[in-house]
C-alpha cells in the first residue's frame, strides 16, 4: 500500500471518528498524521524499515502502529470497523459542499438526516435554518450543494481512479494467462473525472483471469462474471469492468473502449468511406480481416497518423490528423521546473530544503516557492517581516544547492476584493515572480469577479494567475466569472496563466487551455504542492495540457533554467 492510500485511510478515519462524536483532538490527530505522511521526504516503506517514521512529528505511537499494519498487511481492522458502523448514505453527505462531519452529526441527531434524500427533505421543509449554527443562508447553500452533488453524480477524481485501477491493472498484467492489458475509457483519455473503470486484456483463455480478478480483496460485490467479461463494484461504489479478448482483437478493443463515443463514430464513418467495417473486434475489408498489431496500425489503415488518447474527444482531431497538423504534445519530461509550491513557512508540510531536494529528485532544475500572502491568515500567510526572512533563507539555501539548480523567491499573493494585491508594490518588486490568486469572496457577481481578476492580471508585478476559475472538482463549482475576458486580458498584459495540476483542481481546465495559443497566452504547469509528494501531481497537469493540444513551446516551464532566469528578470 502506497503513501497516498495510507494517508487517505488516516484522513477517512479522522472523518469517521468525527461523525461518531469522538474527541476532536483524537480526530485531528489522524488528519495531522496524514499530512505528515504526505510530507515524508523518503519512501514510506524505507521509513518504516529504518525506524525513522516513528520519529516524525505528528505521528504518535498508536497511529504509527496502524500505519505499519496497513503497509505490511494491506488492511486495518479498526478502519474497517469504523466504515462498517457508519451508514454509506451518511458518508455520502460529506460530498455536499460546506457540510463537514460536525454539521452532518448535528443534522443526524436533530433531524434524523441519514441520506441525501433526508437532507433534501429537511432543507425544502425549512427545518435546517432554525438549528443552532445554521440559519437561512446556510440552508440555501445546502440546497445548492445538493443540486451540485446530483449534477456530478457518482464520478470520481482522475487521481482516485488511477489509485483504484493501477493495482488491478498490474495484477492482470502479471497473470500468467495474460499477454497484454491496458486501462481504457475516460481514465486513459485523462479526463478530469471518471465514471467507471474499464480494463481490457489479451488472453487465449480469459475465463481463469476473470475468475481470479473476481476474488480480489478490494472487490465488494461481483455484479457479473462470464467467460469474456467481469463487472464488479469496488470500495466506494466504483464499478470496474474487465474484458478479455484475443490478442488479434486487443488493439481494436483497446481503441473502442478508450473512446470517446464521438471519436469512435468518426472513425467508423471514415472506415465505411474506405469500404471497411470497424468494430471493437476487428477491421473487415473486401478481402477479409485487416490485421493490426497495435492502435497505430488501425489509424494507418484509415490513412491517419496515430491520434493520442487525450485528443480523442470528437472535436477536430480527425481533420487535423488528415491534414498532417496534429501537434507534438507536451510530455512530463519536458518540464524543467515549477513555481507554485508551498513550504512550512505557510501551510506546507515540508521545509525549504526538503522541497528543493524533492524537486531535484523529480528531475527539475529550478523550484519556485510561493507561500501564501499576509491576508491568508488561515494558511499562515507571511507578514512583510517574514517575507524578508524567507528571502534570506532562500538566498542561504541557494548557496548550498548544486550548480544547475536554483530556488526562486515567489509568493502566492491574494487578489483582494477590488482586484488590488495583498502587498504594496515595493514588496512585490522584491520577488522573482508573483502568482496572483483568488482565495476569498467567491460570491461576487460575474461582472465584479471579472473586473477584479482583470485588474489583477494587468498589474505589472503579477507574473502568473493561479487556479483561475477557483473550482474544486466534485466539491465546488467555479465562481461566476467571464474567464475568456480574463484570459484575453492576461494575454494582452503578457501575464501567464497557471494549469494547477492538483487533481482536485485541474484549473485552468483543458477547454480554456486549448484557446491559449491562439490568444498568444503563455501557460505554466504548477503542482500547488503543499508537501514533497505534491510534485507527482505535475503529471495530472501534463494530462490537462495534452488534452488541450498543447506543445512544449506553449508552456513556460519547459524552458531551461538560464532562459527562465532571464525571462523572470524581464517580467
Amino acid at each position: 500500500m502506497d503513501t497516498a492510500r495510507v494517508a487517505q485511510v488516516l484522513e477517512e478515519m479522522g472523518t469517521l471518528l468525527e461523525l461518531r462524536g469522538e474527541n476532536p483532538f483524537r480526530c485531528r490527530a489522524y488528519v495531522n498524521a496524514a499530512q505528515a505522511l504526505r510530507g515524508l521526504p523518503d519512501d514510506l516503506h524505507e521509513s518504516i524499515a529504518s525506524g525513522t517514521l516513528a520519529k516524525v512529528p505528528g505521528i504518535g505511537e498508536a497511529i504509527h502502529q496502524k500505519i505499519v499494519q496497513l503497509v505490511t498487511t494491506g488492511s486495518l481492522p479498526a478502519y474497517e470497523e469504523l466504515k462498517a458502523a457508519t451508514p454509506p448514505s451518511l458518508l455520502a453527505l460529506l460530498r455536499v459542499p460546506g457540510l463537514g462531519p460536525k454539521k452532518i452529526k448535528q443534522l443526524h441527531e436533530a433531524l434524523s438526516v441519514n441520506s441525501l434524500a433526508d437532507l433534501r427533505a429537511a432543507a425544502e421543509g425549512g427545518k435546517i435554518a432554525p438549528l443552532k449554527g445554521f440559519g437561512v443562508k446556510t440552508e440555501a447553500k445546502i440546497k445548492e450543494g445538493i443540486a451540485f452533488v446530483e449534477r456530478v453524480g457518482d464520478r470520481i477524481l482522475q487521481s482516485t481512479a488511477r489509485r483504484l485501477a493501477m493495482p488491478i491493472l498490474e495484477a492482470v498484467r502479471s497473470h500468467p494467462g495474460v499477454l497484454r492489458a491496458e486501462a481504457c475509457g475516460s481514465l486513459r483519455r485523462r479526463a478530469d473525472t471518471v465514471g467507471d473503470l474499464d480494463i481490457v486484456f489479451a488472453s487465449a483463455e480469459p475465463g481463469p483471469v476473470l475468475a481470479d480478478f473476481a476474488r480480489r480483496p478490494e472487490i465488494e460485490e461481483v455484479l457479473g462474471l462470464g467467460e469474456t467479461k467481469a463487472s464488479v463494484r469496488l470500495g466506494g461504489g466504483v464499478q470496474c469492468d474487465l474484458r478479455g479478448v484475443s490478442d488479434v482483437q486487443f488493439p481494436f478493443a483497446l481503441n473502442y473502449f478508450t473512446g470517446s463515443k464521438a471519436h469512435n463514430i468518426a472513425l467508423r464513418r471514415r472506415a465505411i468511406q474506405r469500404g471497411l467495417k470497424l468494430s471493437e473486434y476487428g477491421l473487415e475489408g473486401p478481402k477479409g480481416n485487416v490485421v493490426c498489431h497495435d492502435e497505430a496500425a488501425i489509424y494507418r489503415a484509415l490513412d491517419l497518423p496515430y491520434i493520442p488518447p487525450e485528443l480523442r474527444e470528437g472535436l477536430d482531431e480527425i481533420e487535423l490528423a488528415e491534414a498532417g497538423r496534429l501537434p507534438v504534445l507536451i510530455e512530463r519530461g519536458d518540464l524543467t521546473g515549477t513555481f507554485h509550491c508551498h513550504t512550512d513557512w505557510s501551510d506546507g508540510g515540508n521545509t525549504l530544503e526538503e522541497m528543493a531536494e524533492a524537486a531535484r529528485k523529480a528531475g527539475l532544475s529550478y523550484l519556485g516557492i510561493a507561500d501564501h500572502s499576509r491576508s491568508a491568515g488561515y494558511a499562515g500567510g507571511l507578514s512583510i517581516e517574514r517575507v524578508h526572512q524567507q528571502w534570506a533563507a532562500i538566498d542561504a539555501l541557494n548557496q548550498k544547492m548544486p550548480a544547475g539548480f536554483r530556488v526562486f523567491k515567489g509568493v502566492e499573493c491574494d487578489i483582494l476584493t477590488d482586484g488590488s494585491l495583498d502587498y504594496p508594490d515595493d514588496v512585490l518588486a522584491g520577488f522573482d515572480y508573483v502568482v496572483a490568486s483568488v482565495h476569498s469572496q467567491f460570491g461576487l457577481s460575474r461582472e465584479a469577479m471579472t473586473k477584479r481578476m482583470v485588474r489583477a492580471v494587468e498589474h505589472p508585478r503579477v507574473t502568473m494567475l493561479g487556479h483561475p476559475s477557483g473550482r474544486l472538482l466534485l466539491a465546488r463549482d467555479a465562481y461566476a466569472v467571464d474567464l475568456d475576458a480574463v484570459l484575453e486580458a492576461a494575454a494582452r498584459a503578457k501575464t501567464m496563466v497557471e494549469i494547477n495540476a492538483n487533481p482536485h483542481r485541474l484549473d485552468l481546465d483543458w477547454e480554456h487551455a486549448r484557446r491559449a495559443p491562439k490568444l498568444g497566452l503563455m501557460l505554466v504547469v504548477n503542482p500547488d504542492a503543499h508537501a514533497t509528494g505534491g510534485f507527482a501531481d505535475l503529471d495530472y497537469g501534463i494530462g490537462v495540457a495534452r488534452r488541450a493540444s498543447l506543445r512544449k513551446e506553449d508552456v513556460f516551464n519547459t524552458r531551461p533554467l538560464s532562459h527562465v532566469t532571464l525571462d523572470l528578470k524581464r517580467s
